[in-house]
């Protein structure tokens, strides 16, 4: 990806990569999880950082962060799904208020610095 994608395109682009969504009625696993996200990533080239589960209440998600692009051009994602099961949702981190979004940067900085002292 040479040019930094407009954060709404890419949210759309990954969006409509999805070919198959999760089922609206259905209970969403780990592993399901990281099927959509993996598909998602594929299809534009993304690097997932992390996953995690996180518990709000009653209801819960799964959360994915990741990335496109390398050094100054990579943008990072937040992709989130509740557990209940819905639609995947895609943002980028920039324009996403889940408190788990902050942490992408900081994560992809982290894994940047071990690759270097490796």
């Amino acid at each position: 990806m040479d040019a930094q994608l407009d954060e709404k395109a890419l949210e759309s682009t990954l969006a409509e990569s999805l070919d198959d969504p999760t089922p609206d009625t259905k209970a969403v696993s780990e592993d399901e999880f990281a099927e959509v996200v993996g598909g998602a990533l594929e299809a534009v080239g993304g690097t997932l950082l992390f996953k995690m589960r996180v518990e709000n209440g009653a209801d819960g998600e799964h959360v994915a962060a990741a990335c496109i692009g390398d050094a100054g051009n990579r943008q990072f994602l937040l992709l989130t799904l509740p557990t209940s099961g819905g639609a995947l949702k895609v943002e980028t981190a920039a324009r996403s208020t889940n408190p788990v979004a902050g942490i992408a940067a900081a994560y992809a900085g982290l894994m940047d610095a071990f690759k270097t002292a490796a």
